[in-house]
């Protein structure tokens, strides 16, 4: 085989490779996208079928931290038969002291949801602290749409909160069926 011919074939070999590596590559960064974009609104029971609350979010990092983060199994405290989890010891002990500074209004329910009567499950990351109390929303799909329960209530604020608190009484009766949208 001539050297000319050699250098080709290792050539087209390589640029095959290469091909082939690109269009893998361009395959993985597309489901990547996809993923990302079908996970981005994790909705979760206020208290799941476990007794986990939120999620599993701490309630205290809310406050402090101004984001939502996840807690740890390890770090955790149980009120009213609910589970709590925390990211640090300091969160812990706050909540611990003073529970109800921490804990979203309607139990944990998309407030939007309660201003219409209603009890609908929440994203954790979707979230608002007014006056010094944490409202919790709905952020996902419903009826084949994405909703995000938060832009609703953020154009119509005041009147929304006094709604849901004229509400809640009675939606606190209701029976809370699980997976249920706006």
């Amino acid at each position: 085989m001539s050297r000319k011919r050699h250098f080709y074939e290792n050539v087209s070999r390589h640029f095959v490779l290469m091909i082939a590596t690109n269009k893998d590559m361009k395959t993985l960064i597309a489901l990547l996208l996809i993923s990302a974009s079908l996970t981005s609104f994790s909705q979760v029971d206020p208290i799941d079928k476990n007794g986990l609350a939120i999620g599993g979010y701490d309630l205290v990092a809310y406050f402090e931290n101004g984001k939502a983060v996840k807690g740890t199994e390890g770090i955790k405290t149980n009120l009213n038969g609910s589970t709590y989890y925390f990211t640090t010891k300091e969160n812990q002990k706050l909540f611990e002291t003073s529970p109800e500074k921490y804990l979203p209004q309607y139990e944990g329910y998309c407030a939007l949801a309660v201003s219409y009567g209603k009890k609908i499950s929440i994203d954790p990351e979707t979230f608002k602290i007014t006056d010094g109390k944490l409202y919790l929303f709905f952020h996902g799909n419903t009826g084949g749409r994405k909703v995000n329960s938060i832009d609703t209530w953020n154009k119509n604020e005041d009147r929304l909160l006094k709604k849901a608190d004229q509400l809640w009484p009675d939606v606190k009766k209701k029976e809370y069926k699980s997976g249920s949208g706006l």
